[in-house]
């Protein structure tokens, strides 16, 4: 099924697997698709920016976004087309729509200055693709250094016939979210899924703001999901309890640079993916990193005893 304006729920943001050499680590891929499709996620998103698609070429890069489509079954698969030329973007965007993709999603290039000049970016990455595709509009200012105003990405939804979703990602953004959702309470804003990242840091909050979900790669995408459906559920305390638990780990996963390495080297633990190794060039976790986020995962066990694991053989190498 495509891409709606009513999706919801939780979509991890998958990492790329590598065996140690760097090639593509293809059972991995098939094991983490099969992990976020059992612990509940309600898609999965592939090569966005922790994924490390700028070290694939193209070929890689589609070979990549096919096995977890496939993989993924009734999960919906949500596929990072961001690319220094539109061509490569609807190559990939095409190739992806027709190995079973519900949607794609598009990234500023960072040369994006003024309002003007953003606006037409996204109408000519439309026109690119083809309308026919849904796409996530994804708004990360952070790394990407273009600032999306809300009435920005109001232009952006309302000049558009097929973007369905925001991937908010500004910090702070809590005021963004309810901007956006007053805009659709007065009309001036049709209907849109916002679905949030950086590594659910905010995402206590951005549930209460009026998001609909999560979107992010977080280790532990179980307590995304939790946190999502006790929001939604109205019992606030049980899901602030939850996820005050996780956050010295969520903080920690979230260090510029380094997250990847940390969130590789937590899912390597849980026996998911077979290396924690990134393709070059790519930051290490050294003996001292993995002795704390060991020690942080022992603190989140005691709230939370899915945190309490040991590596699995069949995954180690």
């Amino acid at each position: 099924m495509k891409l709606t304006a009513q999706a919801a729920g939780t979509f991890a943001i998958a990492p790329t697997p590598f065996h140690d050499d760097g090639r593509i680590d293809d059972k991995s891929i098939d094991r983490l698709t099969d992990f976020y499709a059992e612990v509940g996620c309600d898609g999965v998103t592939v090569l966005g920016i922790l994924g490390e698609a700028p070290k694939m070429d193209a070929a890689e890069a589609q070979q990549v976004a096919t096995r977890f489509i496939k993989r993924a079954k009734t999960m919906q698969t949500i596929v990072g087309v961001s690319a220094p030329g539109f061509a490569s973007m609807r190559a990939l965007a095409r190739a992806s729509m027709d190995a079973g993709a519900a949607g794609v999603m598009i990234a500023p290039p960072p040369s994006l200055r003024t309002d003007d000049q953003i606006v037409n970016y996204f109408k000519q990455a439309e026109e690119a693709i083809g309308d026919d595709i849904p796409w996530v509009l994804q708004d990360y200012p952070l790394t990407l250094s273009v600032i999306f105003t809300p009435a920005v990405i109001r232009k952006i939804v309302m000049d558009s016939k097929s973007c369905v979703m925001l991937k908010h990602e500004d910090w702070p953004g809590l005021e963004k979210i309810t901007t956006l959702r007053n805009f659709q309470k007065d009309g001036s804003l049709r209907p849109m899924s916002i679905l949030c990242g950086n590594g659910g840091t905010f995402l206590d909050f951005e549930m209460e703001r009026g998001a609909d979900g999560a979107m992010t790669g977080y280790a532990f995408p179980e307590l995304l999901i939790d946190v999502v459906k006790l929001s939604k559920a109205g019992k606030r305390d049980a899901a602030h309890d939850l996820f005050d638990a996780h956050l010295p780990l969520i903080r920690y996963e979230q260090q510029p640079g380094a997250g990847l390495a940390v969130r590789k080297y937590v899912l390597h633990k849980r026996g998911v993916i077979a290396s924690s190794a990134q393709r070059k060039p790519g930051a290490g976790i050294t003996a001292t990193a993995k002795a704390e986020v060991d020690y942080l995962l022992s603190r989140v066990a005691r709230v939370d005893k899915r945190a309490n694991f040991q590596p699995q053989s069949s995954a180690a190498g």
